[in-house]
């Protein structure tokens, strides 16, 4: 998309609707969006390009953030606007068993894939469902850190395979560690430590 110094925000826009419309663009996700203040004088600016976005372009705007209803996004009289426009979805956990499927054991195995160490038991980890549900509440974040973690463990030490011990000895972040501390205190750890809002269409 051509720019110059020159051209004033409203240029910009319009050249921004002009070639979203020439791509046939259907949908636009916006992550972060928690940290958008209209309080602020460019989270206003923000808030005002967002909401002549919305207007303009024919597609589905997706917000994704955390707890957006206790931040700043949707006080005052921007955020009413962008409250108007937006259907608030709410997502928890990722759930260990959904009727006959067990999504968060199906996630488990694609992260499984695309691990490289060469001594790694295949499955291995996917056997290990409930115990990785159950230390990462079901959080999707908690498990690509944890598994992440211990891959890189696993490479440095020389092992090359990912276990229950090796996992054992991660601490995760301090919300997935009050999630788990119940049931066990982990004496062995070593190391210290969407919502979606979707504006309906124009």
């Amino acid at each position: 998309m051509p720019t110059t110094a020159r051209m004033t925000q409203a240029q910009i826009t319009s050249a921004v609707c002009t070639t979203y419309a020439q791509v046939g663009v259907r949908l636009v996700l916006i992550d972060e969006i928690h940290r958008l203040n209209p309080h602020t004088s460019t989270g206003a600016e923000s808030a005002d390009l967002l909401k002549d976005l919305t207007e303009r372009i024919g597609a589905t705007f997706v917000y994704a953030g955390i707890d957006v209803t206790r931040s700043k996004l949707f006080s005052g009289v921007r955020g009413a606007q962008l409250a108007g426009r937006a259907s608030l979805i709410d997502f928890g956990a990722f759930p260990a068993r959904l009727g006959k499927q067990e999504p968060f054991k199906e996630l488990i195995a694609l992260m499984e894939q695309a691990l490289d160490l060469t001594q790694h038991q295949a499955g291995s980890l996917v056997r290990l469902a409930s115990y990785l549900h159950q230390r990462t509440a079901g959080k999707i974040g908690s498990l690509a850190r944890l598994i992440r973690q211990a891959a890189l463990d696993a490479i440095m030490d020389g092992s090359e395979r990912i276990t229950k011990t090796s996992l054992e000895a991660i601490q995760l972040d301090h919300l997935a560690e009050e999630h788990d501390r119940p049931r066990t205190s982990h004496p062995t750890r070593k190391r210290p430590s969407r919502v979606t809002a979707q504006p309906s269409r124009p």
